[in-house]
């Protein structure tokens, strides 16, 4: 049983506990998925809102990884906590020392028995992880109250941090808690796009508005109608195009290129950058009266360096995905060699790093220390962390 309900994972534990079939819980996915691979399990019973990992993803790669462990997933934070079968055998599920009043087929759900179920806590979600971000450190809940709080609302939202600490992992979150969640998820990076080219790209342009435009363009803005415009990077937006995107905030109206007609659009804006923008605007590389307007509400994302706790979590969902059929596992040399490296890359360069020792370690199961390399000896220096 996989669960962050101390309770939910109590009262299944008193209703399994007298049958012959060993029990085990887990606090997270994570290290419910690493148990898998010790004792033999004839069922793995989720909870929909785990602290770490998505419950959908790991019910996918337990059934490619462990075919013959049969899923369960429930819901804490309804009061009947209804239980429904996902990729189960057609066994009799109260066979084998299977709890009584699951389910008898995927597309079924039945209630649970009464003393597994009734008294069960709703667990406050405003802590939970958001759908693909792993990590419990204070910093991390303080983001998921964040993005839950402002993502029904349309205010424009900054997501600061470092390169590789999950900007657009945030920026999809808030838009998949909105009730724009079933439109357009637009993005544009703002360094990647030549200068010449970014307002185009942004706002579109019409017919022969320029050398090379043989037909008409709508632009990122238009594309993300009804849902969400990301605009990574913003802090590498040039001068040029801030005038722009600034009326388009204050009056959500856009203006192609070589086009007299003005659209009214309904689009939702969420901005990152690793810049620390009121340098910018001190500097005048960036202005002022935009730079309020898309600080809005800011969310701070803090390096990896600061919240080394979650570290654990993530190894063991990169390396669950690394490993195939057969999990990865790690070392202790190697467990204190993540632990102890500053990590100036943040989540991503501990993606890359397994990813690599995963290619090194060839056939073998086990990571040692010999297989981790890491692309700065010493790592450049982290940014500074100032407020918006």
């Amino acid at each position: 049983m996989a669960s962050a309900n101390p309770q939910l994972r109590e009262r299944v534990l008193r209703r399994l506990a007298p049958r012959r079939s060993p029990v085990g819980t887990a606090s997270g996915g994570a290290e419910a998925f690493a148990k898998l691979d010790h004792g033999e399990w004839q069922m793995l019973i989720l909870d929909r809102q785990l602290p770490d990992l998505n419950a959908e993803e790991l019910l996918e790669l337990t059934n490619r990884r462990y075919p013959a462990i049969q899923v369960l997933l429930v819901d804490s934070r309804t009061e009947d906590a209804k239980y429904t079968e996902v990729g189960a055998s057609p066994a009799e599920l109260d066979t084998g020392g299977v709890v009584h009043g699951f389910s008898r087929s995927p597309q079924a759900t039945k209630t649970a028995p009464e003393d597994v179920t009734r008294g069960v806590v709703e667990k406050d979600t405003k802590e939970q992880a958001l759908p693909g971000m792993i990590g419990d450190a204070e910093s991390m809940r303080q983001v998921y109250r964040m993005v839950r709080l402002v993502a029904q609302r349309n205010t424009t939202v900054l997501i600061t941090g470092p390169s590789g600490s999950g900007k657009e992992l945030v920026a999809r979150a808030v838009h998949g808690l909105s009730d724009r969640a079933s439109s357009a998820f637009a993005v544009l990076n703002c360094a990647a796009i030549p200068e010449a080219l970014v307002e185009a790209e942004l706002f579109g342009y019409a017919r022969g508005a320029f050398t090379g435009a043989a037909q008409t363009y709508a632009g990122r803005i238009q594309a993300a109608q009804g849902g969400t415009l990301f605009l990574d990077e913003i802090g590498e937006l040039p001068l040029s195009a801030q005038s722009k995107l600034l009326r388009f905030l204050e009056q959500k109206e856009v203006q192609r290129l070589g086009s007299a007609e003005v659209t009214r659009v309904d689009v939702r804006v969420v901005a990152a950058t690793n810049r620390n923008l009121t340098e910018r605007v001190e500097q005048g590389s960036f202005r002022d009266d935009l730079f309020f307007r898309l600080c809005a509400f800011p969310i701070d994302l803090a390096p990896l360096s600061e919240r080394r706790a979650d570290i654990p979590q993530l190894t063991a969902y990169f390396l669950a995905r690394l490993g195939g059929r057969q999990p990865l596992r790690l070392d202790i040399g190697a467990q204190q060699m993540l632990e102890a490296y500053r990590w100036p890359g943040n989540v991503r360069e501990l993606q890359q790093v397994l990813e690599r020792a995963a290619i090194l370690a060839e056939d073998a199961q086990v990571i040692l220390a010999e297989h981790l390399t890491f692309s700065f000896e010493r790592g450049p220096r982290l940014l500074e962390k100032k407020p918006c």
